[in-house]
């Protein structure tokens, strides 16, 4: 027996008796309710949406406001990067998507969120007293916790839909997970305000044509991730100009990325209940809201935000920088995300079925190299060439969507390699 399967052999033994006593005591509530297949899988859904929105009001707060922080601590012993932390992340995040399916399989896809939304508080305590040694070791071991979490959460999201209802409960989950924009930022804002392995039948996957063409969309969503839960708000903070109110613009920020999260999961999954029009509409919105925002963005933010100093910069781009316009732009940020992932959940759901763990740790493969990537280089780009890089990969993302998505039902209808590997 190998070292992985005694160490989840044992996991199951100490751990998932707790968790089959919890499932138990919640069917004998469902049964006791006399609540329908369905009414217990929205449940379900409910349930995993608000789990994920009270961890990741804590990580995806930490996430938007790190370089800030990190940048003060600088002037002390603790020598890091929120920046390199978050390329640490996605990196490792990636490489772990190899063995995600595998653990899910093994553990299940409770357990595997359990223990990996512990890592996520580990994570979160180092900011209590950071070292650079901890912060980087606690990066590489959430990055692995991120692979397996969301790995579990696409497998359990489409154990509990239907080709009827995967768009509906796609986005009930999302906007329930980006409401942890919202509350988490809230805090931020008022806190500071006025202060200066994957299997050889997942590796034939990744080579199918549909799922070549949606990694060009997720790469997409990979970049913009990183833009709009690192870089823009590092970007408001260092504008001088927006006066003693650029710190807590940074929760202000946060709060209106996740208004329009919530806004668009909600209204997408809503929508996603009248198939007529497809996806591609929802997902052709999502780009073009992205477009206006880059435009704004790059007419009203300093180019040299992303990199400037603690000292943060005097510069000016094409107008007085508007601290309105910047928020707005942040409202934009969230709703175009939210087209692109509801979407893309509900599509992969749709089209992987009956074995959907590997697809959705391809998913989140690409997503999470990508991040790594624009984390990395948003260390030395200016803001114009990271806003023309993700302007170029979403155009072609978009098309690849719409692609996929004209030729999904034929797809589903005569059945894929996938399914006969």
């Amino acid at each position: 027996m190998s070292v992985f399967s005694f160490l989840c052999q044992n996991l199951k033994g100490s751990f998932k008796r707790k968790i089959e006593l919890f499932w138990t005591e919640e069917d004998s509530f469902l049964r006791k309710n006399k609540m329908s297949p369905e009414s217990k899988k929205l449940f379900n859904i409910i349930m995993l949406g608000v789990a994920f929105m009270f961890m990741f009001t804590a990580f995806q707060t930490c996430g938007n406001v790190a370089q800030t922080v990190i940048t003060n601590l600088n002037n002390t012993n603790f020598h890091g990067s929120g920046y390199t932390s978050m390329a640490i992340i996605y990196g490792v995040f990636s490489a772990s998507n190899l063995i995600s399916p595998s653990v899910v399989a093994v553990v299940g896809p409770q357990l595997s969120m359990f223990v990996s939304g512990l890592f996520y508080s580990i994570y979160i305590a180092v900011f209590i007293q950071p070292f650079t040694w901890s912060f980087y070791t606690a990066s590489v071991f959430i990055g692995i916790a991120a692979a397996v979490i969301w790995t579990a959460q696409g497998n359990c999201l489409t154990i509990n839909s239907d080709e009827n209802t995967i768009g509906r409960n796609s986005g009930i989950f999302w906007a329930l997970l980006q409401s942890s924009l919202f509350f988490g930022n809230l805090y931020i804002y008022f806190a500071w305000r006025g202060k200066t392995h994957i299997s050889e039948r997942s590796i034939k996957l990744y080579f199918t044509k549909e799922i070549l063409l949606l990694s060009v969309t997720t790469a997409y969503t990979g970049l913009e991730l990183t833009f709009f839960s690192g870089v823009y708000g590092t970007c408001i903070g260092a504008v001088n100009r927006f006066g003693t109110e650029e710190k807590s613009l940074i929760g202000l920020s946060g709060i209106f990325i996740g208004i329009g999260e919530i806004l668009g999961g909600g209204f997408f999954g809503l929508v996603n209940k009248d198939n007529r029009f497809g996806r591609n509409p929802v997902v052709m919105l999502g780009i073009v809201v992205h477009f206006v925002a880059f435009y704004l963005i790059f007419y009203n933010i300093p180019n040299d935000a992303p990199i400037a100093s603690f000292e943060g910069t005097d510069n000016s781009a094409y107008m007085n920088p508007s601290k309105e316009l910047a928020i707005f732009c942040s409202f934009l940020l969230g709703l175009g995300d939210s087209c692109f992932n509801t979407q893309l959940l509900s599509i992969l759901g749709f089209l992987y079925s009956e074995d959907s763990a590997p697809a959705f740790a391809v998913f989140k493969f690409v997503q999470s190299i990508c991040a790594a990537v624009a984390f990395f280089y948003s260390n030395y780009l200016l803001l114009q060439w990271q806003l023309l890089i993700m302007a170029v990969v979403g155009f072609f993302g978009t098309i690849s969507f719409f692609t996929v998505e004209w030729e999904a039902a034929a797809f589903v209808a005569r059945g894929s390699d996938y399914r006969s590997i």
